[in-house]
C-alpha cells in the first residue's frame, strides 16, 4: 500500500539539514496493523504521468497523507496570509497520483491535506482559513497539537458504513474543502465544515478531513485493505 511523503531537511548527528523523505510513523503503523505493507512514495518536481503510473503498477492501494496547505494557485485563488509555504513537488506528485488512481479505480484514501488534494484534482476549491468563518480554533487548537471534535456522518454513506454516524475524531487543519466535483459530501462538524467525501461511482474512493492515524479507530485503514482484496 503506497503512502505519499515529504522531502524535508532533517538533522540527525552528524548530518545537518539533510534532504530526507519523511512521514509520521503513525501512518505506517496504522497500515501495518491493518494487515498491509507500507510503501513510501517520494515526491518529485519532475514527475510525469508515466512515472506515477509505474509506481501504481506496483501497489494495491494509495493513501494521500496529511501535510501543509495545497498551493492556492492550484485552484485559482490568491493566498490567504495564513497559508504555509508551498511544497510544489508534493502538489504536483499527489495531483497526478490521484488522477491515475481514480482512472484505474484503485482503492484510494485521502487524509486531511489528502482530502483537499483530491478535491482540487477534480477542479474543487478550498476554504483557506477556517477561523475566519467559524470563529474558533477547534480544528487546529495549537501548533503541533491534535484537537478532538465530533463529526456527524451521512446515513447510508460509505463513510458511515465504516466509522458510524457519530464519531469523535482527532483533528489538525485550518483549511477545508469548499467544492468537490465528482464527490458526495459525507460528514460535517457542527460549524458546517466538511469532514468527509466519497466518490459514489467508485468501489473505494473517499477522504476524511481528520487524522485517523492519530486516533484509536483502525476501521478506515482496515476497510482500505479489505478493498484491495
Amino acid at each position: 500500500m503506497a503512502l505519499t511523503t515529504y522531502v524535508e531537511e532533517v538533522s540527525r548527528t552528524p548530518w545537518v539539514d539533510q534532504p530526507s523523505a519523511v512521514l509520521p510513523r503513525d501512518y505506517t503503523l496504522a497500515v501495518e496493523r491493518a494487515g498491509a505493507l507500507p510503501v513510501l512514495l517520494v515526491p518529485r518536481l519532475d514527475v510525469t504521468p508515466a512515472v506515477v503510473s509505474g509506481w501504481l503498477d506496483r501497489v494495491d492501494a494509495l493513501i494521500i497523507s496529511g501535510g501543509v496547505d495545497v498551493e492556492s494557485s492550484r485552484y485559482g485563488a490568491p493566498p490567504h496570509p495564513s497559508v504555509q509555504q508551498a511544497r510544489p513537488d508534493r502538489d504536483e506528485t499527489e495531483l497526478l497520483l490521484v488522477a491515475e488512481a481514480r482512472r484505474r479505480g484503485m482503492p484510494l484514501l485521502g487524509i486531511c491535506r489528502g482530502m483537499q488534494v483530491m478535491a482540487v484534482e477534480t477542479g474543487g476549491t478550498l476554504e483557506q482559513h477556517l477561523p475566519d468563518r467559524v470563529g474558533h480554533d477547534e480544528h487546529s487548537p495549537a501548533p503541533g497539537v491534535f484537537g478532538t471534535h465530533a463529526v456527524s456522518v451521512r446515513s447510508g454513506s460509505r463513510v458511515a458504513a465504516i466509522v458510524g454516524e457519530q464519531v469523535d475524531v482527532p483533528t489538525y487543519h485550518h483549511q477545508a474543502v469548499l467544492t468537490h466535483p465528482g464527490y458526495d459530501a459525507s460528514a460535517w462538524t457542527a460549524d458546517g465544515t466538511l469532514e468527509a467525501m466519497e466518490d459514489p461511482d467508485a468501489d473505494f474512493c473517499l477522504a476524511v478531513q481528520w487524522h485517523p492515524e492519530a486516533g484509536t479507530d483502525p476501521s478506515l485503514f482496515e476497510a482500505l485493505v479489505a478493498a484491495t482484496r
